[in-house]
């Protein structure tokens, strides 16, 4: 029995969709497949097509894309978060989206079709799912409006408040893409100057 994955499909599920009984738990393991990755390992490349949804057990990784030639952090992902390419995933086109491991990762892949049939006999998968996009949508706006209206240094505390672990296990170049800001005022935020 993988331990982990009972862990990290409880901390996935937990995170979503608390109320789900049990018997949607073990339909959740039992799609789901294990896949360990090295630092550095790209799980999805730019013009890849996402036909997983990922759930980390055990690692940390980013979500990440190009932009005038930098590279610009989306999102971090680490035990108990669910990585979701949305557009990718739901059109099953090419992504401009990349996956990378942070550190040593294992992680859970959640293969869409498999999902999709069982959202049509299970009522709490379909509800996880939805879950699964509701907390998608909230992320996204959340961070847009972070962009929009906070400054740097705000964004930075609101992150050390939500995420310490990213503050703690990402590099410093890419908490700063992660914030829109230069690594330069990422350390003057860091120190107080700013």
């Amino acid at each position: 029995m993988d331990t982990l994955l009972k862990e990290t499909v409880n901390a996935a599920v937990n995170s979503r969709y608390p109320d789900m009984a049990l018997a949607g738990r073990k339909q959740l393991e039992e799609l789901l497949v294990r896949k360990e990755v090295e630092k550095g390992e790209f799980l999805l490349k730019e013009g890849q097509v996402s036909h997983n949804i990922v759930i980390v057990g055990k690692g940390m990784v980013r979500q990440f894309y190009y932009k005038n030639g930098k590279d610009v952090t989306e999102h971090f992902s680490y035990e108990g978060c669910i990585v979701m390419c949305i557009e990718s995933t739901l059109r099953q086109q090419p992504t401009h989206l990349m996956i990378e491991a942070l550190e040593d990762s294992v992680v859970y892949l959640l293969p869409y079709e498999k999902l999709m049939l069982l959202t049509e006999v299970s009522w709490e998968i379909n509800m996880f799912y939805r879950k699964i996009l509701e907390f998608s949508l909230i992320v996204s706006q959340v961070k847009a409006d972070s962009w929009r209206f906070e400054t740097a240094r705000e964004r930075y505390n609101n992150l050390l408040q939500t995420q310490p672990e990213v503050i703690k296990r990402a590099p410093l170049s890419h908490i700063a893409s992660y914030l829109l800001m230069t690594p330069e005022t990422l350390s003057r935020v860091r120190s107080g100057a700013l």
